[in-house]
């Protein structure tokens, strides 16, 4: 689930927002640790087993 999550993030536009669901904890850990690591503030939304990150990328990977 990471890698078509990182070619997202490769292909947007500087000013875009990028919405992940993910239902796998231990990738949903790892992009957060991720978008810390990259400086990205992000915004965490649960639904019951499904996991949103929602970011803002304000630059090109």
């Amino acid at each position: 689930p990471l890698i078509p999550a990182i070619k997202a993030m490769c292909d947007t536009s500087p000013g875009e927002t990028i919405e992940i669901i993910m239902n796998h904890t231990d990738a949903f850990q790892n992009l957060k640790e991720y978008l810390s690591e990259q400086g990205i503030g992000f915004r965490e939304i649960y639904d019951g087993e499904q996991m949103t990150l929602e970011f803002t990328i304000n630059k090109k990977f």
